[in-house]
């Protein structure tokens, strides 16, 4: 007897907001959305099997960091067929500036060699499939579902939970809560884009240490402001 399908996520239920909060948060986005139309990942990829594993190798590593080790490796590696080929001993002269670059090295090896045998060289673009993969968890998902515009996910790193609390966005927890509450009050239209906002805006104005309230596009309507100006 065939199994039942599994059920699908819920999507999130909308937060009821009051008017002015609903106003305030419109205008955040606006704001965003008036500094850049289209953010993209800072990433370099060029298909979406480049796309996950720099966003594999970038985990607890900066950007920068897998766009300089990235740029030499794509140069002979950048289909899972050649990744194979390269080896995880071959692989790891070129991620080796990197974080946890051994634990890396073998997963992305691993991960060539079940795209390689399962899906024909392809990466699945499902979200089940894409976290089974070894080294590809739920945030890496969804940093590559949303990247490619396929799923509008909205991936919490140290940027987004930091600034998702600092502007009143959310108040949980855990990475999985905040996003959950973020779904539910950013308008659909917006999701997809949100997630690189608030990482940008976490990046570059709002630093974890000394945030540029001076330079921030939303300084007016953030509630944590008067923690650190005049500071």
């Amino acid at each position: 007897m065939a199994k039942p399908p599994k059920p699908k996520t819920a999507a999130p239920k909308k937060k009821r907001l009051a008017p002015a909060e609903q106003a305030r948060i419109a205008e955040i986005f606006a704001r965003f959305e008036a500094d850049e139309s289209d953010p993209r990942t800072e990433l370099v990829y060029d298909s979406p099997y480049t796309l996950v594993v720099s966003v594999a190798l970038s985990a607890q590593a900066t950007d920068v960091s897998v766009n300089k080790a990235t740029a030499k490796l794509f140069q002979v590696a950048d289909t899972p067929q050649q990744m194979l080929a390269l080896g995880e001993a071959g692989l790891k002269p070129f991620i080796s500036s990197i974080g946890l670059y051994n634990t890396k090295a073998k997963n992305v090896i691993a991960m060539a060699r079940i795209l390689v045998d399962q899906y024909g060289g392809e990466v699945p673009l499902d979200r089940d499939a894409l976290q089974a993969l070894p080294g590809v968890g739920r945030k890496t998902a969804s940093v590559v579902l949303n990247e490619l515009r396929i799923e509008p996910a909205i991936a919490v790193d140290t940027h987004v939970f930091r600034v998702s609390h600092r502007l009143g966005l959310s108040t949980a927890k855990t990475p999985d809560k905040v996003e959950a509450e973020l779904m539910a009050i950013i308008p659909p239209p917006l999701q997809t884009r949100a997630h690189h906002w608030l990482i940008l805006h976490g990046r570059y104005v709002c630093l974890a240490r000394r945030p540029k309230c001076e330079d921030c596009p939303v300084a007016d309507l953030c509630p944590s402001r008067h923690l650190f100006v005049g500071r």
